[in-house]
């Protein structure tokens, strides 16, 4: 995680961008993810200690501190995000020359395919995490950078739904049935609450703007 966050925003874009396969899809909506929660604790830290605000102090210094936890815990989805990905590809580059082989090899890639499968899956949990704070966060925070926690809401959604492509790749290579349909489940159920989430916390902002 550290070699990472410890490159220039210039050096990450360009590593993004290359024909490198990381950081691919699932680590980069984990960092707009981060972002997202970003926005929403700068908002929240911005409430905190000032004037007009003295009611809602403890919700807002809550708010920066779950913030800062989840912020966290994308840096450490992002890495292992990419981990996975090798993973998966050490399992494919696995001998297949007899059935020995053609077994282990399967297995290997199966295991890894459910845990390339998990990581974005926590990250979009995470993101909707950002915004069951977001909502409301839009109703008391700083009402001079209230659209910052609007920014947020729309970030954290888009970064659900890109991580959630990382988790619909896989599914498909996956034979374990009651793995799969847990995981489409929690997809309809993780969509439907971003979106709801979402058009409240923009709602609320759009009223104190």
């Amino acid at each position: 995680m550290s070699e990472l966050f410890n490159q220039s925003l210039n050096e990450f874009i360009d590593k993004a961008a290359s024909n490198s396969p990381t950081p691919g899809g699932g680590n980069v909506s984990a960092v707009v993810g981060i972002l997202a929660a970003s926005m929403v604790s700068m908002v929240a830290n911005l409430t905190i200690g000032k004037k007009g605000y003295e009611e809602v102090q403890d919700d807002a210094k809550k708010a920066a501190d779950n913030l800062k936890a989840i912020i966290g815990d994308l840096k450490e989805l992002t890495a292992k995000d990419m981990a996975v990905f090798s993973k998966f590809m050490d399992a494919l580059r696995m001998p297949k020359d007899t059935d020995e082989q053609k077994a282990k090899r399967i297995e290997a890639m199966q295991a890894a395919a459910k845990e390339a499968t998990e990581v974005p899956m926590e990250i979009c949990r995470k993101c909707l995490e950002v915004l069951k704070i977001a909502v409301p966060l839009a109703a008391y925070g700083n009402k001079g950078a209230i659209s910052d926690v609007g920014v947020g809401a729309y970030v954290a959604e888009a970064a659900l739904r890109a991580a959630m492509l990382s988790v619909d790749i896989n599914l498909p290579g996956i034979k374990d049935a009651a793995f799969v349909e847990k995981y489409k489940s929690e997809r309809r159920q993780l969509f439907a609450e971003a979106d709801e989430l979402k058009l409240m916390a923009v709602a609320k902002v759009k009223e104190r703007m």
